[in-house]
C-alpha cells in the first residue's frame, strides 16, 4: 500500500506491536464533504486482534467530527473486510469496476 509519495495523499495511522507495524489505515481521496478511508490492512501475523476495527472506528469518528462523511472501497473477494465495515455502519452503495492495467 505504500509507494514513494503515499504519505503526500493524507494522514496515515498505525498500531505497532513489538516494534512491528501490525495494522494501518490512511486517508486518500478527499473532497469538501467526503473523505476516503484507505489502506486499511492488518499484517497476517496480527489478524484477529481487532486492530483494523479499532483504527477504522477511530478515523471514521474523527472524520465525522471534522464535518465530513467517510467512505471506502472494498473487494467482494474480501468478505471478512466487508463484514467488518458493515458492522461499523458502512453500507454498500454501488459496485465499481476495477481494472489493473500494464504496458505491453
Amino acid at each position: 500500500y505504500f509507494r514513494p509519495r503515499t504519505m503526500d495523499m493524507g494522514r496515515y495511522f498505525g498500531i505497532y506491536q513489538d516494534g512491528r507495524l501490525a495494522a494501518m489505515i490512511g486517508e486518500r481521496l478527499g473532497m469538501d464533504d467526503f473523505q476516503e478511508m484507505s489502506a486499511i490492512c492488518t499484517h497476517p501475523d496480527f489478524n484477529g486482534r481487532g486492530y483494523a476495527r479499532r483504527l477504522t472506528a477511530i478515523l471514521t469518528n474523527d472524520t465525522f467530527e471534522r464535518g465530513r462523511t467517510p467512505f471506502l472501497h472494498v473487494s467482494h473477494e474480501n468478505p471478512r473486510a466487508v463484514r467488518l465495515y458493515e458492522q461499523l455502519g458502512y453500507r454498500h452503495r454501488r459496485d465499481i469496476g476495477f481494472w489493473s492495467l500494464s504496458r505491453t
